[in-house]
């Protein structure tokens, strides 16, 4: 992990086309501005999980009626 001190106004580079700017500090919160190609996804990491989270949950989540036509097609072959 590459750690670093900004003042307001001062930015980082990652690779070539990603800037990450200090934009504000107040109160401990600090505010960050990052100007980068739309190609890349952008997201705070609590909802990254979330998301992974609810992803995982639709996948593994079957309609009963797809298994029902499902199996009622393979009796038919039997």
């Amino acid at each position: 992990m590459l750690i670093l001190s900004r003042r307001i106004n001062e930015s980082i580079m990652i690779g070539e086309n990603i800037e990450v700017k200090i934009i504000s500090i107040d109160k401990g919160v600090v505010k960050l501005g990052i100007e980068a190609p739309s190609s890349i996804s952008i997201m705070r990491n609590e909802l990254l999980k979330e998301v992974q989270d609810s992803n995982k949950a639709a996948s593994i989540h079957v309609d009963d009626s797809i298994l029902e036509n499902f199996y009622k097609s393979f009796s038919k072959k039997l």
